[in-house]
């Protein structure tokens, strides 16, 4: 069971390091690490400047004991001057306290000033190395952006071949079926041209088929014309229409027409104002 639960536990471990690592920027954790460090180098300056004050109270200090020591020195001379030999060595005395006083602040003062030489050392060495760590985070930042719009960029090519591979399929298909349709077009002029499919509207026949067309059908015509014509001439007697009605002779008249004058060298046979039939 225990096993069980650990597997379950490295297996939630790698699935939330894998979306962190997703979510996570390099450059926004550069930057975080800058900001750290710059803390880090404030902390070591205001360490500085602590111990500097206090080797500066301590000099202070130390300028008030060698005031006072003066004084006692000169107050020891004076006494004895006085012939008060009791008050010099009270005098000397005190003096002797604050000479131990200021030997244990030089002392302190020697240890501060120790001090605030390292951490000034350690300062200086932490600002190069926050000199150099930021130049290098603005390296890595310019070169992570480039990475990343190249990335982008080959993505988009990406996408643009992918695409223009299946407007190319598009315009193969396109041009199948144009030429397909242009195939069967001229197929098909072919074919009234040869006369193996009849076009009724006419349309799509040179002035060539038309006019001999038209020849043919007046010849058929013709022929029609002639053959009726001898029928006509074979089955009733010259002179005679269809339906037993005689054409008319020359020089006859018909019903209700007047008698013209015969002409020059004719023969008269008939009766002025004759009718006929």
């Amino acid at each position: 069971m225990a096993g069980l639960f650990q597997r379950m536990k490295a297996i939630f471990s790698a699935k939330a390091d894998k979306a962190l690592d997703k979510m996570e920027d390099p450059r926004e954790t550069l930057d975080y690490s800058y900001q750290r460090q710059l803390e880090l180098l404030q902390q070591v300056r205001r360490g500085v400047a602590e111990v500097a004050t206090s080797r500066k109270r301590v000099e202070l200090q130390a300028g008030q004991l060698n005031a006072q020591l003066d004084k006692l020195t000169v107050a020891a001379k004076r006494a004895l001057e006085a012939g008060r030999e009791d008050l010099a060595r009270e005098a000397l005395t005190r003096k002797s306290g604050l000479q131990q006083q200021l030997s244990e602040l030089q002392e302190q003062h020697s240890a501060l000033q120790a001090e605030e030489e390292r951490l000034v050392r350690a300062s200086q060495q932490l600002q190069a190395k926050v000199d150099a760590f930021r130049t290098r985070k603005e390296t890595i930042k310019a070169t992570y952006t480039a990475a990343e719009a190249q990335t982008k960029i080959n993505d988009a090519f990406s996408g643009l071949g992918k695409e223009l591979g299946d407007v190319g399929q598009a315009i193969q298909r396109a041009e199948d079926k144009t030429q397909q349709l242009q195939a069967r077009a001229a197929a098909v002029d072919e074919l009234l041209a040869s006369g193996a499919l009849n076009d009724p509207s006419g349309i799509g026949q040179d002035d060539i088929t038309r006019e001999l067309d038209a020849l043919a059908s007046s010849a058929q015509v013709d022929d029609e014309l002639a053959a009726l014509k001898a029928s006509l001439d074979g089955g009733q007697p010259a002179g005679q229409l269809a339906g037993g009605t005689a054409a008319p002779v020359q020089g006859e008249l018909t019903e209700g027409s007047f008698e013209q004058p015969p002409a020059p060298g004719s023969t008269p046979g008939t009766t002025p104002g004759q009718n006929l039939r």
